[in-house]
């Protein structure tokens, strides 16, 4: 086959989200915030939710979330994301909100909030990304930094006789009554952003099908304030970050399962 006949053939096998804005990113080299960003804005093409979906987003790295994408998005106070979203869904129940949160701002000063929400199973999807540090604000040890790791609060690593141990946000809100959905995903490989997609889709499915809140927590590399390069970023996440944070699904309901089938 001759170069001219190989163009022939060629077709087009990934394109750019509809949903994704066409700008460029703002996020440190390595960072996982543009693969969440993408995956949610393919999920919301693929259901055909363009003009239902909403972004909240909170304090932190997600903060400006809604600046990457087409559709509608508005920013919350630290950590009240959740209540905002609340809100929006039950004034406008057929609008299809989601949050967008990191570990400092869900499982710190929002601790409350998701608490609340996940106990009130409130129709909503909740994105957290999980990078164990605190990335806009300087670095600092946040609730979900691992033993011995490195933070600007933590020079030394973290130890728990002063700093306590990490907190498994999913496997704690897994124990309320409220959620349908709970899962854990990660970004270290391409195998694994392609689960985190459907663990994602899965998590509109349920709001969309009125079963109560979704949450999925990714597990993302923050190059810049782990003080590693990127490609270690991810080893660190494959290595370490997965033996503290395991993966897989914690609270499905049985209705949440019957829409795994089409994924």
């Amino acid at each position: 086959m001759t170069g001219l006949e190989s163009l022939k053939t060629e077709s087009t096998l990934y394109s750019k989200p509809e949903s994704l804005a066409d700008r460029a990113t703002h996020y440190c080299a390595g960072c996982g915030h543009g693969i969440v960003q993408r995956l949610i804005a393919e999920v919301v093409d693929e259901l055909n939710i363009f003009d239902r979906a909403i972004c909240v987003s909170s304090i932190g790295c997600t903060v400006t979330s809604y600046n990457y994408f087409n559709f509608d998005g508005l920013e919350s106070a630290h950590g009240r994301a959740p209540a905002v979203a609340t809100a929006i869904k039950r004034c406008h129940p057929n609008l299809v909100p989601f949050t967008i949160q990191g570990d400092g701002d869900l499982a710190s000063i929002g601790v409350a909030e998701i608490v609340h929400v996940c106990a009130r199973g409130e129709n909503l999807t909740i994105i957290f990304v999980n990078n164990a540090i605190y990335g806009m604000t300087g670095g600092q040890m946040a609730p979900t930094t691992l033993i011995d790791m490195y933070s600007t609060s933590t020079p030394g690593g973290r130890k728990p006789d002063t700093s306590g141990y990490p907190i498994r946000m999913s496997e704690m809100l897994s124990t309320l009554d409220g959620p349908a959905y709970i899962s854990r995903v990660s970004l270290h490989n391409p195998a694994n952003i392609r689960r985190a997609k459907k663990a994602i889709k899965l998590a509109f499915k349920t709001q969309l099908a009125g079963l109560g809140l979704s949450l999925v927590e990714i597990l993302s590399p923050c190059p810049v304030n782990w003080k590693m390069d990127p490609v270690k970023a991810l080893e660190f996440v494959a290595g370490k970050m997965t033996q503290q944070y395991p993966l897989g699904e914690f609270k499905i309901s049985d209705a949440a399962a019957l829409l795994k089938k089409d994924l």
